[in-house]
């Protein structure tokens, strides 16, 4: 990393197509992470090592539309150019759709005071040819409005532990703002909004709708999990090529 007393903070935003890559954060053994394909081609185009401050990680085969990074470099840079350079560097599953000077201090991790994601479901009998890479192919009769009333039972805050799959002493005590559960033909659409989502917590959440969504468990059962419930009491794993990070939060100024 460059020194300099003239260091500036830059907020990317970034869309990927997550099928082939092994998650956002870098990893010795793959190159193959949204993260590390980034800092490589900042070194190409700058001829200096820069890290990429992700806003979280997303798992392996999740896809983003609006993930956003921090990056500090020494200057002012040309947005614009920096951003067309950078594109035509990147392979074509990446892409910056925007370069933004923040104040110093801003963290695309830290700085974040909420999530969205959505997660989308085709219900058809054969998958979608079209997206079949950006669904979970679910050929189930879907109980929408049950799904909704369990959904209404997890907005708030409450403790979320039977929706993690990583058992850690830190709090799971999360905030969830908003659930919308959308239908368009075979498709359904699940979009959550909340503070903040522990590892593979969007993708049982949504193993646990679909479970009520079928009637393999109740409402009051999905209620049930947020008092002192553990993780295999909570619904299945829902694959990750269904997930996107939609958009990330944030309270500060940008100037």
């Amino acid at each position: 990393m460059v020194v300099s007393k003239h260091m500036r903070t830059y907020k990317l935003t970034i869309a990927y197509d997550g099928t082939r890559y092994q998650g956002w954060q870098r990893q010795p053994d793959t190159e193959l992470t949204i993260q590390g394909t980034l800092e490589r081609t900042i070194y190409l185009l700058k001829g200096y090592s820069v890290e990429v401050n992700g806003s979280g990680r997303t798992d392996g085969g999740v896809h983003a539309k609006a993930q956003t990074a921090s990056i500090r470099l020494p200057g002012k840079i040309e947005e614009d150019a920096f951003l067309k350079e950078l594109n035509q560097m990147l392979p074509e599953d990446i892409r910056v759709t925007d370069v933004e000077l923040v104040k110093n201090g801003f963290h695309a991790r830290y700085s974040a005071s909420g999530k969205q994601y959505e997660y989308t479901i085709d219900t058809g009998e054969k998958a979608d040819v079209f997206t079949r890479k950006y669904c979970f192919h679910f050929p189930e009769y879907l109980d929408i409005q049950a799904m909704r009333a369990a959904a209404g039972c997890l907005i708030g805050k409450h403790d979320f532990a039977a929706f993690t799959d990583r058992n850690e002493e830190q709090s799971a005590i999360r905030t969830i703002y908003d659930i919308q559960i959308t239908e368009q033909g075979n498709k359904v659409k699940i979009l959550y909004a909340g503070n903040g989502f522990m590892y593979h917590m969007v993708r049982i959440l949504t193993g646990t709708l679909l479970e009520v969504g079928t009637g393999k468990r109740t409402v009051a059962d999905t209620s049930a999990l947020l008092e002192g419930g553990e993780r295999y009491q909570a619904g299945f794993l829902a694959p990750a090529c269904g997930l996107a990070l939609k958009e990330v939060y944030y309270c500060l100024d940008k100037k």
